[in-house]
C-alpha cells in the first residue's frame, strides 16, 4: 500500500492515548469460539461467480457508475473459522473488494482496534500458513477479489518471490504493504507483476506533489489515499482535505483512487463517494463490529447489517 508510509513516520504519528476512548474493550483474548457453521449466510452467498482482478473490478464499477466498497478485516479475529464466514458475508452483502489483514506483532500503521485484533489473532495461533490454508478453501466461493494487507518483514522472511507465488496460488489478487518506502519497492513490484498480483501503494496528505506523482504511477489496482495523518481508526468525521487531494491525484492519473483511514459510517462513505473517490475503505469499524459482539455468530450478523448499511449508502444493489 508509496508514500509508502515509513516506519519512522508512523512512530511519530502513533498517539494511542488520543484514540483509546473511541473504542470499547474487544473480545476476551482467551475465548476463541466458534461454531460459525450455525450462522446462516445471506442467500446471495449461495451463488457466486469467479472473482476477477482489482483493476477489472474498478473498470466494471466505473461503467456502472458505482463506487467500490472495500471492507477490511483481520485474519484470525476472533478466530479463523469466523474470518472464513466473515469473508463470505462481506462478499454477499455489497463488498466489491476485500482487504484481509495478516496479523503482525508490530503493526505501526494501525490504531488500537486493529492492533488488539492482531494481538488476539496471534495469541490464538493464527499464522501466515493458516491464513493461506483458509483462503485456499474460501476464495473459490467468493465473487470479489481479495487484497492482502501485510507488513514488509513477514514478506522478506519468506522471500519475496516465494511469498508472491504462494499467495497467487491460493487466489489472492492484490497486496498492500504499508511500511515499505517507494524507493525500496522495486523488487516487490517486479515480483508482484510477475505473479499477476496488483501491488497497491499509498499516498498521504503530507506527501509532496512530485512524490505523489511517482507513487501514483507505480501503484497497481488502485491508488490508496490515506485520508488523514496518523494510524488507522474510526474518526468522527472525514477531513475536508480529502476532496482537494482527490482532485490533485485526478490531475496526474486516471487510475482508480480509494480513500481509507478513519471512515466508519454510512454518511462517511456517501460523503467520500460524493467527492469523487472510486472506492471507500472501511477497516477499524468493520473489525470492531465483528469482534465486539458477545459471540462470533452475533458478530457475523452485526457485520452483515453494517456492511449492508454501507453498501446502501453507496447505492450498491444488495439482496
Amino acid at each position: 500500500m508509496a508514500v509508502v508510509l515509513k516506519a519512522t513516520w508512523f512512530s511519530q504519528s502513533l498517539k494511542k492515548g488520543s484514540e483509546d476512548h473511541l473504542f470499547p474493550r474487544l473480545h476476551n483474548p482467551q475465548r476463541l469460539a466458534v461454531p460459525s457453521r450455525s450462522f446462516k449466510l445471506p442467500m446471495a452467498a449461495l451463488s457466486t461467480t469467479p472473482a476477477v482482478g482489482i483493476s477489472q473490478t474498478f473498470t466494471r464499477l466505473r461503467k456502472q457508475g458505482k463506487v467500490a466498497l472495500i471492507p477490511y478485516i483481520t485474519a484470525g479475529y476472533p478466530d479463523l473459522a469466523t474470518t472464513a464466514e466473515a469473508l463470505k458475508v462481506l462478499d454477499s452483502c455489497g463488498a466489491n473488494i476485500i482487504e484481509l489483514g495478516v496479523p503482525y506483532s508490530d503493526p505501526l500503521a494501525d490504531g488500537p482496534v486493529i492492533q488488539a485484533a492482531s494481538t488476539h489473532a496471534l495469541a490464538g495461533g493464527t499464522n501466515f500458513h493458516a491464513v493461506l490454508s483458509m483462503l485456499k478453501e474460501v476464495i473459490p466461493q467468493l465473487s470479489c477479489p481479495i487484497a492482502l494487507f501485510s507488513y514488509y518483514n513477514p514478506i522478506l522472511k519468506r522471500g519475496i518471490d516465494k511469498f508472491m507465488t504462494t499467495v497467487r496460488e491460493v487466489g489472492v489478487h492484490g497486496l498492500i504493504v504499508p511500511d515499505i518506502p517507494l524507493e525500496e519497492s522495486e523488487i516487490l513490484r517486479k515480483e508482484a507483476a510477475k505473479n499477476d498480483i496488483e501491488l497497491v501503494l499509498l499516498t498521504t496528505p503530507t506527501t509532496p506533489p512530485d512524490r505523489m506523482k511517482a507513487i501514483v504511477e507505480a501503484s497497481e489496482g488502485f491508488v490508496y489515499l490515506v485520508s488523514s495523518v496518523g494510524v488507522t481508526g474510526a474518526r468522527a468525521s472525514v477531513s475536508n482535505n480529502v476532496q482537494a487531494l482527490l482532485q490533485l491525484i485526478r490531475e496526474v492519473t486516471s487510475k482508480p483512487v480509494a480513500v481509507g483511514f478513519g471512515i466508519s459510517k454510512p454518511e462517511h462513505v456517501k460523503q467520500v463517494a460524493g467527492w469523487g473517490a472510486d472506492g471507500v475503505i472501511v477497516g477499524s469499524a468493520m473489525v470492531k463490529v465483528l469482534g465486539g459482539a458477545k459471540s462470533p455468530e452475533e458478530g457475523l450478523k452485526d457485520l452483515e447489517n453494517f456492511t449492508k448499511s454501507l453498501a446502501s449508502a453507496l447505492h450498491v444493489n444488495v439482496l
